[in-house]
């Protein structure tokens, strides 16, 4: 029982086996024809055995076929690109590594200047999502996914395309929410795959753990509590709200931006908080800097305009580039690697996977606390970035398993 691959007239060809997990067996392919850019595509679909069953997540599809486009990358298990018709990309799916367990990752959806740039920040996304859980201490691997269109292109078809092209992966890669998506665009998704995260929003769970990961970080800078700290949030979406709220309960000093205005001023409005420009956020001056939106904010011209003492956020990929932790250990900026302070939506993801209670959800994921700790002293001792700390410890992990 496996997958078979289909010409371009729908009729069966020759098979081959190909070595790798699937959920029913063997994974097979027939002959291939070749995809935009010179690359092989290949159209998949459920092969009975001789039983006539079919893996459960391919017989979902109800006879549909997906063509998915194999694009070889090194250090990753599997990377595919779901075409449109005219050669477009419709998605990027990409699993890092499961050697820890099936790959959990985003659905993120936005434009991106070219398909390019969509490819290669699903690949640093995967590759921290592998680091990010192993450093937790989680049984689950690194993935991620991207829709590279606006949230106005969005439509129940392109949806559904999506997860069938998640279900080639056969239970190795669990999409979660991510930017431009939401727990009822998982539900559609999951409508031809499984399993999806699609029940609660672990936003609230990730801000969670950035405010423990910050209290850590204020602690290790000697001071008692975060009242009267400035923080300045950059984002206003799920994570960023939900930090900015709990912030103000701790008495901190919380300015805020978005690049949609309006929904800064909204959420200061209600918060206490004060919104700002989102373009003098990151080099205000503060005592914590708090990236929530996209990645890549800190910058080698940002770097030596900061007057912040850390940074800790709920953003992916925070730093342009790995070289910038050395340049902020140099300024004594203590920061806090983004795929360790951003674990606790995770955390508590895999905590309902597994049927545990809230409360150990909570308690678990308050734990970001005392790993930032760990990786501060440890990093300070050794004389090293909080990065390298951080991925010694994912490493040592993943080389064990």
């Amino acid at each position: 029982m496996g997958l078979r691959a289909l010409p371009d007239d729908g009729r069966e060809t020759g098979r081959h086996d190909l070595p790798g997990p699937g959920a029913g067996g063997r994974r097979e392919l027939g002959r291939a024809r070749r995809g935009p850019r010179g690359t092989v595509a290949r159209r998949w679909r459920a092969v009975p055995d001789r039983r006539g069953r079919v893996p459960a997540q391919i017989a979902r599809k109800g006879g549909g076929n997906v063509t998915v486009e194999e694009v070889s990358v090194d250090g990753f298990e599997r990377v595919v690109i779901d075409r449109g018709p005219a050669g477009e990309a419709r998605s990027i799916i990409a699993v890092h590594d499961t050697r820890l367990g099936p790959a959990l990752g985003g659905v993120r959806m936005r434009p991106y200047p070219n398909e390019s740039d969509a490819v290669s920040e699903c690949l640093a996304l995967a590759r921290a999502m592998t680091v990010k859980a192993a450093a937790a201490g989680l049984d689950l691997g690194g993935g991620w996914s991207i829709i590279p269109a606006d949230t106005a292109e969005k439509t129940p078809e392109r949806l559904l395309s999506h997860g069938r092209a998640i279900a080639t992966f056969d239970g190795r890669f669990i999409p979660v929410n991510d930017v431009g998506t939401d727990q009822a665009d998982l539900r559609e998704i999951g409508k031809v795959t499984s399993p999806v995260c699609a029940q609660d929003d672990p936003s609230p769970w990730t801000a969670l753990g950035v405010a423990a990961g910050i209290k850590a970080c204020a602690e290790f800078s000697g001071r008692a509590d975060l009242k009267g700290a400035r923080i300045g949030v950059q984002g206003a979406g799920h994570v960023g709200s939900a930090l900015v709220r709990l912030l103000i309960r701790e008495g901190a000093d919380v300015t805020v931006s978005d690049v949609d205005e309006d929904r800064a001023v909204s959420l200061a409005a209600e918060t206490g908080a004060m919104a700002v420009d989102p373009d003098t956020l990151p080099t205000s001056e503060l005592d914590v800097f708090a990236p929530c939106a996209l990645g890549g904010v800190v910058t080698p011209d940002v770097v030596p305009a900061l007057r912040c003492r850390i940074i800790a956020g709920g953003a992916n990929n925070v730093l342009a580039t790995p070289e910038l932790a050395d340049e902020l250990r140099k300024r004594r900026i203590i920061y806090a690697p983004d795929f360790c302070v951003n674990s606790g939506g995770v955390i508590f993801l895999q905590s309902q996977l597994r049927g545990l209670s809230e409360e150990t959800a909570r308690d678990q994921v308050q734990g970001v606390g005392t790993t930032i700790s760990e990786l501060l002293a440890h990093a300070e001792t050794n004389r090293v970035t909080t990065s390298q700390a951080a991925n010694d410890l994912a490493q040592n992990r993943l080389d064990a398993a």
